[in-house]
């Protein structure tokens, strides 16, 4: 039955590919491909509430759902290739890793390019977690997070924490994470045919957008071009069918080269963000492993109600 559940979660993703991506592709087109991706993220589970609010210059929400600790807290950076996506599309995902690992979250509304590109995102990132401590949050209460691009920015956060002398977060978990804009995994050949959300076209115009003259294996932007010394423990998940299956493992090369604790898993025969689709059985392993280890790496401690 998951694999039966897996199989039509991927026909729906090839659908939502529509038209090829090409150099012609205007960004609303681009970012309506990203919204027929977020879209397949179902229905938000209950009872969850969001509440806007801003940490510092950066605007955003809080994600409750019951039983969270108010104590232990997720910084999360939605998907979306840095030229689409909001909290709003994502809340149905962030809340069920809410829910798994008993914590409260503050999903960012990080600028987007064309319009803003590399680095107000990231520094956006910054500004937020910097916020968090600055209102008396523990550096231990709290776990960076997201997915894909945002997956990607949260291990630049890493780099720009650790470089400003800022307090390290506890953790950091990331699912189907882009952090490489160079776009030079073997897998993003590999597996073209077989990922039914993205493809090579689709992330370079992504990537162009974003970095305008940057180089993409800046750090900042690709941060499996930095160094992970110092950096918290790390979980990744990624799918066997996705483009961005090597960027995962990356990752976890990374890590291990810097001593760092790190658990990369690959589920197979999965798509990419397949932790979307609730009804798959590996999705419901994935979520619950990243909230156990969201639950065993955030101290919780009262500091952590400045935030509120």
């Amino acid at each position: 039955m998951p694999q039966l559940q897996s199989a039509i979660f991927a026909r729906a993703a090839r659908v939502t590919k529509g038209r090829a991506v090409g150099a012609d592709t205007d960004i609303e087109e681009l970012r309506r491909h990203y919204s027929s991706l977020s879209d397949r993220l179902g229905a938000t589970p209950g009872p969850a509430r969001f509440a806007p609010a801003q940490l510092g210059p950066v605007k955003g929400e809080w994600v409750d759902v019951e039983g969270a600790s108010a104590h232990r807290i997720i910084l999360y950076f939605h998907g979306g290739g840095f030229i689409a996506g909001s909290p709003e599309t994502h809340r149905p995902l962030i809340a069920r890793l809410c829910q798994a690992g008993q914590a409260r979250a503050f999903s960012l509304a990080y600028r987007l390019a064309p319009e803003y590109a590399f680095p107000a995102g990231l520094r956006d990132a910054v500004d937020s977690y910097r916020a968090l401590l600055h209102k008396g949050v523990s550096a231990s209460s709290i776990v960076l997070a997201g997915n894909d691009a945002g997956g990607g920015l949260a291990f630049a956060c890493l780099l720009a924490i650790r470089n400003a002398g800022l307090p390290m977060a506890a953790a950091c978990v990331a699912m189907s994470p882009w952090a490489d804009l160079a776009l030079s995994g073997w897998s993003i050949l590999a597996n073209a045919r077989s990922d039914g959300a993205l493809s090579w076209e689709l992330l370079f115009m992504s990537a162009r957008h974003y970095l305008k003259k940057q180089s993409p294996a800046d750090p900042y932007a690709s941060p499996i071009y930095g160094g992970f010394r110092d950096f918290p423990p790390i979980m990744v998940h990624a799918g066997s069918l996705e483009i961005l299956k090597d960027d995962a493992s990356r990752i976890g090369e990374k890590a291990a080269e810097a001593n760092v604790r790190v658990s990369v898993e690959i589920y197979d025969g999965m798509q990419h963000l397949f932790q979307a689709n609730p009804d798959l059985s590996e999705a419901r392993v994935s979520l619950q492993r990243m909230g156990q280890f969201i639950r065993s790496k955030a101290a919780g401690n009262a500091a952590a109600t400045a935030a509120q």
